[in-house]
Order: C-alpha cells, then structure tokens, then sequence
C-alpha cells in the first residue's frame, strides 16, 4: 500500500472517530440541533399560510429549504471554522509535519463534517414528517432524488468551505462570510419561493450552489404541483446537476490549491503569533 493510501485510510478513521466525538458531545449536538428547531417552530407557526397562487402551506413548502440551509450550516461554515480553529491551536501545523498528513487531515475533517451535515438533516427531517402535510416520505424515487442531491451537494458546498477555512487566520475572521452567506441563503428560496423576488435578484441566486441544492430538495420533498412555484415552473434536474456538478469541479480543483498555499505558510512563529493574538482578546 503507498503512502496517499495509507493517509486516505487514517484520514478516514480520524473522521470516523471526529464524527463520533460531534455526536456524544452535547454541545456539539446542540449547535446542531439549535437552528433547525427554531426554524421549525417559526414554519410550524406559518403552516396555515399559502404559498402564492397554490393552496400548498407555506411552512411545508420551507421545510426542504431549512435542511439545505442546515447543510450550509453545518458543512461549508462548519469545516471553514474547523480549519481555522485548527490553525491557531498547531493542529494543521502538525498534519503538515507528518509525510502525507494533510491528505489524511483533510480526509477527516470532510468524513466528519459530511456525516455529521447528515444527522444534522435527518434530526428535523422526523419531526417535520409528522408536523407538516405534503411532504413527499414514502416513494423510492423521493429518496433517490433526496441521496443524490444530497452527495452532489455536499461535494459542491465542503470544498468551498475548505477555501474559505484557509483564506483565514481565525475563526473570527470567518465570521465575516456570515452575514453574506445568511443574505444569499434569504434570496435562494430558503422561506420564499424566489419567484417573489425581482428577476435580477433571481439571477444572483441562481449563480450560487445554495439555490440549486434547496431547489433539489425540494423536488424531492414536495409534491410535482409545486413546481409552478419554481422558476420555469419545472424542478430543472439537469440544470441542479450541471450548476452543482459545476461548482464541485471548480471546488475540487482549487480547494487543494488554496490549502497547499496556506500550509506552506504555517510555521511555529505563526502559530505563537495567532495565539498571543487569541490570548488577548476580549473574553
């Protein structure tokens, strides 16, 4: 067995057992948990409105939307934060000093935030079956839809997420995508069909990963009527696959790119710096 090999199977064991750790910490589970709870209680709250021009309600027509939006969540930002938390502790600086440790660190970090994306979309996903009528749970062809644009759409998000972890030197820093992330995720469909919004704001939304993937979801969750909602009044399979297979190529190929540059900056004088930097901060 050669050497990637090797660190592809450590770096799927050390996501095995991150993943493992996510899940029996109570807090990690929380911040999990915390936003699809809350956005469940808001479109349980909404069920009795109408989606415009149909008599569908409106919080089950959201719910696909609070899974993609989870899967933003809990995967793209999750493993940006993870990667500049890693910096600043001397743990990516530690991979790097290991023969093929980068290979096998981010092996792990994307083992464990895809499966913990995944809990984290099958945790609202029960209670939203039994709370919200019409959503679509009991054909094959609803959860074939659901698994591949779940796969494609994990591959498209978690190398972005990559990029954004190592063009910062803290989690701090990271913070500053939010406030544009949660912007781009209100145009993309997440609690209103994207047809309400200005045509020139539906074209920004449908440059990015995040309108595809709820627009996926929701042809998988909702019924075939409600895809006169949808722009083009169709759920447009082969263009969610094309734009999300789009954005996982590009991804792909500059995520290692990105990450080898930033790695090569890494040192213990950097590591020292960020942490005199973190010590001092305001608690």
């Amino acid at each position: 067995m050669n050497a990637g090999a090797v660190a592809l199977r450590a770096g799927v064991h050390r996501g095995w057992i991150e993943f493992r750790q996510n899940m029996t910490n109570a807090q990690d589970v929380w911040s999990v948990v915390f936003f699809p709870v809350i956005a469940l209680i808001v479109m349980y709250m909404l069920r009795g409105n109408r989606v415009p021009g149909t008599d569908f309600s409106l919080g089950s027509q959201s719910i696909p939307g609070i899974l993609g939006m989870n899967l933003v969540l809990n995967g793209l930002l999750a493993l940006a934060m993870a990667l500049t938390m890693d910096r600043e502790d001397g743990t990516l600086l530690r991979a790097k000093a290991t023969p093929n440790g980068m290979i096998g660190y981010l092996t792990g970090k994307v083992i464990s935030r895809a499966g913990t994306s995944l809990v984290g979309l099958l945790i609202p996903l029960v209670p939203a079956a039994f709370l919200f009528d019409g959503l679509r749970l009991g054909g094959v062809p609803s959860w074939w839809t659901l698994a591949w644009v779940l796969v494609l759409g994990l591959v498209a998000l978690l190398p972005i997420g990559a990029i954004v972890g190592s063009l910062f030197d803290s989690a701090q820093g990271v913070g500053v995508v939010m406030l544009p992330m949660m912007l781009l995720m209100a145009i993309s469909g997440v609690f209103y069909p994207i047809t309400a919004f200005p045509e020139w704001l539906q074209w920004i939304a449908q440059g990015f990963p995040i309108y595809w993937l709820g627009l996926g979801l929701r042809s998988a969750l909702l019924p075939d009527a409600m895809s006169a909602a949808e722009v083009g009044e169709s759920w447009r399979h082969l263009e969610t696959i094309g734009v999300l297979g789009a954005w996982a190529v590009i991804g792909l190929l500059l995520a290692p790119v990105v990450l080898r540059r930033m790695a090569r900056r890494e040192s213990g004088s950097s590591v020292a710096a960020r942490r005199r930097k973190a010590m001092q901060r305001p608690m």
